[in-house]
This record gives structure tokens, sequence and C-alpha cells, in this order.
């Protein structure tokens, strides 16, 4: 047999390339959600022939949520009956002050994002640092009778670790049913890893999204970066803290790490422990129900909250649709805690539209960053939010991990989330709202003790870096999409 003239082979693969392009940049313009990105992959595609589409498939195609989906797309979930009634939105300007009475908006908008219940009759206390948490955390353990629920990111193998694991060990030797869930990714942040302790002492455990095949690599993506233990089903915590030594202050330590976590009391403690219960359920296939680890809450105190869940899953940008309803609701003040600020496009023009409207914008980073890379990309983007009228803080060492939002002294977002990608798209989220003036004034506070110590950002400072640095800023702000 012939081959086929060398003009045949020409024209079979400038066709081949030809439908490649087509067929990359048709998936382009169908599924980007970003007008801009879309264009310019187009372009790539189309000026760089083969590679430029080989490029969009690897990187262009967002394969994040739909992995996620379909990991989760067959999980059980389970939904509590709440031991107090929900708030309806239109009755929640009578249990605000006067001046909050707007913020009825805000959970009618909140309702419809996360489907779940405001509930009433919560008590939320803050506890500072591990020095204040760990304690509460540890009694909340050895107080438990029947059940109790533990999942987190990092689970060091120190001291607090150690600390953890024996008391979690102990619960288990008195009849209590432990059930511990450990991000895979988090666990390895020490070594040897706390599970060998957590084996010793007879602690059921599973890590979370273990695999790490070759073609699971997009599971690094998926991180539960939640923190929630729940006691006996009644009494919870949650907040921004890890578990390890850093926490504490009070001790000396390389790298001390201040933060902030939070223990829950009311009917909201079954938010908390179904998140948990439709982990585990994904991670072992064990379904938990029953009085033991959902009883019947009653009311602890008078704050309205509620669980807002999300996730690269079916609870995608809930958060994020929470976060820009509650920007575009402020009318006085909105303030901001969060160790790492790389927010999207948006985000970043709902900031500058509540500043411009005449709200305090007010927006607290750390000094020193323990990721600099994320630090340079934040910096990238300081100059256009400060020239709309956002200010920008920067606190002292030692590092700022806390997370934290408020609202015009009548609303507070509190859990696990950065101002960042990897939070808003990329990892499994979990943050409680609440709407209590009382309970915000007290973190208004603490707020006000941070900004005493901090450096404001000027838009000069911001100009005057050298010519090296914005390059290096710019450069790293280029992969906001994925810090």
């Amino acid at each position: 047999m012939l081959n086929p003239p060398y003009g045949l082979w020409q024209i079979f693969f400038s066709t081949c390339i030809f439908l490649l392009a087509v067929l990359a940049s048709g998936h382009a313009v169908l599924h980007n959600r970003d007008s801009r990105a879309a264009i310019a992959w187009v372009g790539f595609i189309w000026l760089v022939p083969i590679l430029g589409a080989a490029l969009y498939f690897i990187f262009g195609v967002n394969r994040i949520r739909r992995k996620a989906a379909w990991l989760r797309s067959d999980l059980d979930r389970y939904r509590a009956e709440a031991a107090a009634p929900g708030c309806p939105p239109d009755e929640l300007a009578q249990h605000l002050p006067a001046h909050t009475g707007h913020l009825a908006a805000l959970a009618r908008l909140v309702a419809g994002v996360v489907d779940r219940p405001l509930l009433h009759g919560n008590h939320i206390e803050p506890l500072l640092n591990g020095d204040e948490a760990y304690p509460a955390m540890l009694e909340a353990i050895s107080q438990a009778r029947q059940t109790i629920s533990f999942t987190t990111y990092i689970f060091n193998r120190d001291e607090v670790g150690l600390a953890f694991a024996q008391a979690l060990g102990a619960a288990v030797r008195r009849g209590v049913e432990v059930r511990v869930l450990i991000d895979a990714v988090g666990i390895r942040y020490s070594w040897p890893t706390i599970g060998r302790a957590l084996r010793r002492e007879g602690v059921p455990y599973a890590l979370f999204l273990p695999s790490l095949a070759l073609w699971h690599l997009l599971s690094l993506n998926l991180r539960t970066h939640r923190k929630i233990l729940v006691a006996d089903g009644r009494l919870g915590f949650t907040g921004g803290m890890n578990i390890r030594k850093e926490n504490c202050l009070q001790r000396p330590t390389r790298r001390p790490v201040q933060d902030l976590h939070f223990r829950l009391q009311g009917p909201v403690v079954a938010h908390l422990q179904e998140v948990f219960a439709d982990d585990w359920q994904f991670t072992t296939g064990e379904s938990l129900r029953g009085e033991a680890w959902f009883p019947k809450l009653d009311a602890a105190g008078a704050m309205l909250a509620r669980g807002v869940i999300d996730g690269p899953d079916e609870n995608f940008e809930k958060l994020r649709w929470t976060l820009l309803g509650a920007l575009a609701i402020a009318r006085k003040s909105v303030r901001i805690v969060t160790p790492y600020l790389v927010p999207d496009h948006a985000v970043v023009s709902a900031l500058n539209l509540a500043a411009m409207r005449g709200v305090k914008v007010d927006i607290i980073l750390p000094s020193r960053s323990n990721l600099p890379f994320v630090q340079w990309a934040s910096r990238a983007m300081w100059r256009q939010l400060l020239e709309h009228g956002c200010r920008i803080w920067l606190t002292p060492p030692p590092f700022d991990h806390s997370k934290l939002m408020l609202v015009d002294g009548g609303w507070a977002l509190l859990g696990s989330a950065n101002w960042d990608a990897r939070s808003l798209r990329l990892n499994f989220e979990y943050n409680v709202e609440c709407y209590d003036g009382e309970f915000v004034g007290r973190l208004d506070a603490l707020v006000e003790s941070k900004f005493r110590g901090a450096h404001p950002v000027s838009l000069r400072e911001v100009d005057g870096r050298s010519l090296p640095g914005r390059l290096r800023d710019g450069v790293a702000g280029l992969l906001t999409p994925y810090l």
C-alpha cells in the first residue's frame, strides 16, 4: 500500500489541530463564568496551537466542583429536628436593637442560600487562643457521657495533640461513642502523625479523602478545613483553631499563633452535628443517628444563630453569597479579621461599593504571614481596596489566624473560612452567623483591641514599594484563583 502524500498528512494534522481548538474554545465559552477568563483562554488556544488547548484542558477546566459533587452525590443528608422553632426573617427585627432592624433582609437572604432555619435560644462564647479554647474543649471531652464528634484540619502530634488523644481515649474507655475525622493532608503537618497515638488509645478515627493516587490528585484541593467538636450532641465548639501547641501563647513556642474559637450551646449545636454526621458518613459509610447523637436541645440563651455550610459540592459558593449579601446590606460598619485576603473580583467590588456608600470597611490582617506567597498576592490587590475607601490594618506578631466578620453592631460571622479562593471555592468550610447586639458588641471590643496595636496601610505606602517588590507581588497575584 502506498503511503499518503505529504500534503494529505498536512491536511489531516491541520484539521485535527483546528478541531481541537474549536473543542477547547467552545468548552471555555460554554463553561467559564468569567467572560474575561474565557476570552483570554480562547485567544491563547488559537494563538498557541495544540499547547494552548492542552494547557486549557489541564488548568482551565474547573474539575474541582464536579469531582466534589460526584464524590458526595449519593450521600444521605440528615437534618435533625430543631428543638426551637426557626425565626422568620419578618420577625427578626423584633429581636434586634432598632438600629439593626435592616439585618432582617440579610437573614432572609441567607435562609435562601443555605436552606437552614435561623434558630432561637443560643449562647455563644468567644475563646481566645489555645490557652482558653483547649482547656474548655478538653473539659467538654472529659465530661461527655454518650457521644463525642470531633473534626479538624490539623491535628499535630505534640503535647497539645497528645493531650487530646489521651482525653479521647479516656472517653472511649468509659463507654463514650467517639468519632474523630481528620483531614488526610492536615494530619501530615507533624511527623510521625497523631494517628499512632489515637490507635494506641483505641480512638475510632478516619481520614478525609486520604487517597494520593495519581488519578486522585485533584482531591488535594478538596480538603476539609472544618473545625467542629460536639459533646453529647449538646455542647459545641467551632472556629478557626487547629490542634497544635503554637496556639498556646502562654507556652514558649517558636512560631506562636493567635486564634479565636467559640463555645456554643442551644439548638444551633444540631447544625454542627449535622455537618459532622454527613462528613463521617461520606468518609466511613457509618450513619450517626438517634437520641445519643441528636438529643432534643433546649434554649441556652437569647441569641439567633444558624450554621453556614460551604464546599465545592452542592454547597458551592454559599459562603461567598453570604459575604456578598452582608456587604450589600451593611449601613454603618464592616469589620473583617482574616489571616489571608485574596478575594475574587466580585468580592473586591462589593467591599469597595460598601465603602463608597459610606460604610466604614476595616480589614485586619497580620503584618507577617505564615505563607509569604499568599501575602504577596494579597498586597498586589491592596491598592484596589484603599483607593475606594476601604481601610487595611496590619497587626504585629504573633501571627493572627483569627477569622471574623462583623456588620453594623448586630451580625457576626465566625468559623473556619478565610477570605481567599481556597476557602471560598476549594475547601469544605463551616461557619456560623449570629444576630445579637450584645454578643457582637463583645466581638467589636475584641477587634478594637487589635486596632490599638495595628499599623494602618496607606496608598502612599503601597505605591512606594520597590519595582522588584511590585513585580513579585504582581506575579503572585496571577495565581489568586488557586491560593
